[in-house]
């Protein structure tokens, strides 16, 4: 097994100095994020970091499939920037309306990924109501129409920059530079293992504003994000409870979170608040995270979290004014997501395992 482990390892230090298919992705991944930097910092998006997850996260072999994901992220935003305009001011003075606001958006969001047809958009949907919910949590004095508005330049810098590079790519090269085609997925509809595990987000989702309210962590909008991300299982594989399937993929976000995060403090140790530095790195983590998402299905979770982890760490609003304390706060808010999650995992597997098993098969819905 070790020496299959060599084995592997070696020809992916090869692989990642060969010339190809997945090195011109991996040079477009880092031209995309590089791009929707500039723009979010030129438009002055308060989270550019964001704009640089968006890049990556978009990026698709298929120039198609990439402009439909980007139009699905800008739709899901502007609904759940607008209906954060609507309940946020009240739910930032009441933390139990924070709290159900938090399970409720985010459920129906993670439930809509995971059944509907328009998936990518529900997704986007509860992130971005989940992001101004704790943005303003954390910083009242802001008003709730700035945290909306800058969500919309940050994932439309994102798109943006990421569409362009994609139809380039496909433009030079003639063709789609990697195959990565997918089945239109089926029409919503009702599924109860869906129901089920969108709740158990949904749980998770509301025990943060009290852990605000203890803890005074200012990004945990991370935690929210992570906790979302991570729940994101097929339907179909998520079992009596979730519990397996899930821990699974918390594991390979904290391998990966902990590795870019580690990477992302030694770049900043090093730089010293030089950004060309800084930058560097960040373009050279990007291609190992990169290379990792493309290598094989047991690393590609971890290669897109060391990639998510480094830019959430490194992607300054202005690098002019550098702040390695954001990027540990940032690292931290991921953190509290895993840890939080977990435990609540467990604690809905051990209450289901004791309840009385329905007779009967569900119909399987479309996984995202």
């Amino acid at each position: 097994m070790v020496e299959a482990m060599k084995n592997r390892l070696g020809h992916e230090l090869r692989a990642l100095a060969t010339p190809g298919p997945r090195m011109a992705d991996e040079v477009a991944c880092v031209i995309s994020v590089l791009l929707a930097i500039a723009l979010a910092q030129y438009a002055g998006a308060r989270m550019v970091s964001w704009a640089a997850v968006s890049a990556l996260v978009l990026l698709k072999s298929d120039a198609r499939e990439t402009l439909a994901r980007g139009v699905m992220r800008l739709i899901g935003t502007s609904a759940g920037a607008g209906l954060a305009l609507l309940i946020v001011p009240y739910a930032a003075e009441s933390m139990a309306l924070a709290s159900l606001s938090a399970a409720v958006m985010g459920a129906v969001g993670l439930y809509g990924m995971l059944t509907g047809r328009r998936a990518y958009a529900w997704l986007l949907f509860g992130l971005t109501y989940e992001i101004v919910l704790f943005d303003k949590l954390a910083f009242p004095h802001l008003e709730t129409a700035e945290l909306a508005w800058t969500r919309l330049i940050e994932v439309g810098a994102g798109t943006i920059a990421c569409v362009i590079v994609s139809l380039g790519a496909a433009l030079l090269s003639g063709s789609d530079w990697l195959e990565n085609s997918k089945p239109r997925p089926d029409r919503m509809r009702w599924n109860p293992r869906a129901a089920r595990h969108a709740a158990q987000t949904g749980l998770a989702l509301a025990l943060l504003p009290p852990i605000y309210s203890m803890s005074k962590l200012p990004e945990l909008s991370g935690a929210a994000i992570t906790i979302l991300a991570v729940m994101i299982v097929p339907v179909a594989g998520l079992g009596q409870s979730g519990l397996v399937p899930v821990s699974r993929r918390l594991l390979h976000r904290a391998i990966g979170c902990i590795a870019g995060g580690a990477l992302a403090i030694a770049v900043l140790l090093i730089a010293d608040g030089n950004p060309a530095v800084i930058v560097a790195g960040t373009c050279l983590g990007l291609i190992i995270g990169r290379h990792l998402e493309t290598s094989s299905a047991a690393t590609n979770y971890v290669g897109l979290q060391f990639s998510i982890a480094l830019l959430m760490a490194l992607v300054p609003d202005s690098y002019r004014q550098l702040d390695p304390g954001l990027a540990v706060d940032r690292l931290i808010g991921i953190l509290v997501g895993m840890a939080l999650l977990e435990p609540v995992l467990l604690a809905w597997h051990f209450i289901a395992a004791r309840l009385p098993h329905r007779g009967g098969q569900e119909k399987p819905a479309a996984s995202a």
